[in-house]
């Protein structure tokens, strides 16, 4: 059973890039194997395109990486070089959000 989605708000670790999601304060959350992700030790759940939404200016200080299939877009800040977003080969009709990236406070539960 899903939960009552509610606004969690993220971005990079300078705040160039800021967004907003709507997700359920209990969510699942992948440790992705890919290449790229396990290098970095990303943590992510994903949420369809419709529900992301990136604020402000945010879209002048975002770059995309993509090697192999290019399917995957791995979305990052030109600043200080975070992903906080990025759209996986996996399921690329949706967005997914970089756990750490969250602003702390509307999750209640994750299961990883």
């Amino acid at each position: 059973m899903e939960s009552e989605l509610v606004l969690h708000n993220g971005g990079c670790h300078c705040k160039k890039v800021r967004w907003k999601v709507q997700a359920p304060t209990s969510v699942v959350a992948w440790k992705c194997n890919c290449s790229d992700c396990s290098m970095r030790g990303n943590v992510h759940f994903v949420v369809p395109h419709q529900r992301f939404e990136l604020l402000g200016d945010s879209v002048q200080f975002i770059t995309t990486y993509t090697f192999g299939t290019h399917t995957a877009k791995h979305t990052f800040c030109k600043v200080c070089g975070i992903t906080s977003f990025y759209t996986p080969r996996s399921n690329p009709d949706g967005i997914a959000v970089t756990l750490a990236c969250l602003d702390p406070g509307t999750l209640s539960h994750v299961e990883i």
